[in-house]
């Protein structure tokens, strides 16, 4: 049985500690990952055009959730050979796949952001002294 065969074979469980697919899911669901994924999804962009386009990104974050995403095949970087460097970044695939389904969920909170910030102004109402603790999270 070759290596892809036994990769095949594998039943994932993102429950299960051990399962190698909660750290891909992790990067794709954290705060940089799913803006970095979403970001690339409306095409390829240099490094400081994706910075600029992720707002609030480190670019040592930038880099470290980048990394990762190409690690997991989900992002594809070129370095050209020009003087200064240029590095290009896009979308596998795979990345393309799982970013559509991100955005589909960005665009259901987008859409329902009425009824969250409802949702908390009866929580906190409800909560005063919760209140100052949920303030401090956002």
């Amino acid at each position: 049985m070759d290596e892809n065969t036994r990769l095949d074979a594998l039943a994932f469980d993102v429950f299960s500690r051990q399962c190698p697919s909660r750290s891909t899911l992790e990067h794709v669901t954290g705060r940089w990952g799913s803006l970095t994924l979403g970001a690339l999804y409306e095409g390829g962009f240099r490094f400081n055009e994706l910075r600029r386009r992720v707002d609030g990104v480190s670019e040592k974050m930038l880099s470290q959730t980048l990394h990762a995403l190409e690690r997991d095949g989900l992002v594809h970087r070129e370095a050209q050979p020009t003087n200064p460097p240029r590095v290009d970044y896009e979308l596998t695939p795979l990345g393309r796949q799982v970013a559509e389904r991100l955005l589909a969920l960005i665009e259901l909170v987008e859409g329902r952001m009425p009824e969250v910030l409802t949702a908390r102004a009866d929580y906190d109402e409800a909560h005063p002294a919760r209140q100052a603790v949920a303030r401090g999270s956002r």
